[in-house]
């Protein structure tokens, strides 16, 4: 078994696990194979752990799909997709001690306070 995707006009709606050959045979409940691309679940920022990412990220429901890889939703406006892994990179790195939140406000990060 494999998983994939359904992608209707560049946006993931369904992620199924199901036989690439019921895909493919006549009157399958799955609809047209071509709207269907496989993902795995091993796959993130375009690394395997055996070496071998599919399609960059394993996709998700509302993932984008361009051709080559699948992406997540962009989390703010201000932050770019990395071409090499398809996931969303802030503006600011963010910091590597303590909790924070993203402000798009600020267009920085912000430290959550500790109870």
């Amino acid at each position: 078994m494999a998983h994939f995707a359904k992608v209707i006009n560049g946006i993931v709606t369904e992620v199924n696990v199901v036989e690439w050959e019921t895909l493919n045979q006549e009157g399958h409940p799955w609809g047209d194979p071509s709207l269907w691309i496989q993902t795995s679940y091993n796959t993130h920022g375009g690394q395997h752990p055996e070496g071998r990412p599919l399609h960059k990220n394993y996709a998700g429901i509302s993932y984008t799909w361009d051709g080559i890889g699948f992406a997540p939703p962009q989390p703010f406006p201000s932050w770019t997709k990395n071409p090499d892994t398809y996931l969303w990179e802030p503006p600011v790195p963010m910091p590597t001690t303590g909790m924070h939140t993203w402000s798009e406000e600020t267009l920085s990060w912000v430290a959550v306070p500790t109870v």
